[in-house]
């Protein structure tokens, strides 16, 4: 393995590093023009479902960037749908599924039986991902965390004030937390199913895990989270999990046993690095609006996050939230240079060799 492929893997178990590691969520999207042009001939689904496209699309950032580490092009919505609702994606107005979670007869609809193979294309895109790669960079597969995925399922579409989800909660929390164990099964043979076509780490998205008053959040999103991380240790391979809700949240998480907290661009990464970074590594956590910024903008917003850990292993650099389809490539371009040649220093000059 080159030393490359090693730096995710390394800063994450907080062995000696030459820089910080560089990644960043969305990275294959729309801001790439290459990615735009696979686009213009394939819907997102296709893309998704397509091996060969998946692989295609996955690449591309690693091509462009040589980022640190490679994540797989999927989306989190298959598993609903291999569970049985009706996926779709409506242009310019995001995903739909049918029908609603909301009643104990629209359970009929929702198996697990059979999952791996309904879900079989993300398999054979990670087999050709991690065949391409040939351990250049190390393959990151994810998943949408239980409550996240119970979301999407109970609400159906798009929403600003998560009624359905929090009136389940509020009203029948019985019957959503029968909704969470089942999908809290459905993500450990998902990720495992993953693991076991070659990826060589995780990262569990708790998309909307913020929602919630923080003691809700540690009943019906932390709890399960610890469950997949449990369950999946034996894998070997390091999970990352991301759940936007500030400083509260990464308390709640920072004995969950994951060995990466994803740190969101509102929260204060000094702040987490105090509570928990003994206990995990931290990733994160660049406001991705920086990227409309000047050089200027991004050299400084990248001092001031690298700052915290003053050449120490155990942080990831990467966005606080998914990078935005308009952002200029050539911003991009910058950060990672930046985060390159900031990181070299510190890390020279700290007393890691």
């Amino acid at each position: 393995m080159t030393d490359q492929n090693q730096l995710y893997i390394d800063a994450i178990y907080k062995r000696p590093v030459r820089r910080t590691p560089i990644w960043i969520m969305r990275q294959a999207g729309r801001y790439l023009p290459e990615y735009r042009s696979v686009r213009e001939k394939y819907d997102f689904i296709t893309v998704c479902k397509t091996p060969e496209l998946a692989m295609e699309v996955t690449l591309q950032p690693i091509r462009r960037f040589e980022f640190d580490a490679a994540i797989l092009f999927s989306d989190i919505l298959v598993i609903p749908e291999a569970m049985g609702q009706q996926l779709e994606f409506m242009e310019d107005h995001g995903p739909k599924l049918s029908p609603q979670i909301l009643e104990d007869k629209d359970f009929e609809i929702l198996s697990t039986e059979s999952l791996e193979q309904k879900l079989e294309y993300v398999g054979e895109a990670v087999k050709l991902i991690s065949a391409e790669l040939s351990g250049t960079v190390p393959l990151i597969g994810f998943s949408g965390s239980p409550f996240t995925l119970a979301t999407y399922m109970v609400e159906g579409k798009p929403t600003r004030n998560f009624k359905h989800i929090k009136t389940l909660l509020y009203s029948e929390p019985d019957r959503l937390t029968r909704l969470l164990n089942m999908l809290t099964e459905a993500v450990i043979r998902y990720l495992t199913m993953q693991v076991n076509a070659g990826a060589q780490a995780l990262q569990i998205f708790d998309t909307w895990g913020g929602i919630l008053p923080v003691h809700l959040f540690s009943q019906f999103s932390a709890s399960y989270m610890r469950k997949i991380v449990a369950a999946l240790k034996p894998l070997g391979v390091p999970i990352t999990l991301f759940s936007k809700g500030g400083i509260e949240f990464i308390k709640v998480l920072a004995d969950s046993g994951a060995d990466v907290l994803g740190v969101d661009w509102m929260t204060d990464i000094a702040e987490a690095k105090a509570l928990a970074g003994k206990v995990a590594a931290l990733q994160g956590n660049l406001d991705p609006t920086v990227l409309y910024g000047g050089g200027g903008v991004i050299q400084r917003e990248v001092s001031n996050i690298l700052q915290v850990f003053k050449g120490e292993s155990g942080h990831v650099f990467n966005l606080g939230h998914g990078i935005l389809p308009d952002v200029p490539v050539e911003n991009v371009q910058f950060l990672v240079d930046e985060v390159r040649s900031q990181s070299e220093r510190l890390h020279s000059s700290s007393d890691i060799t």
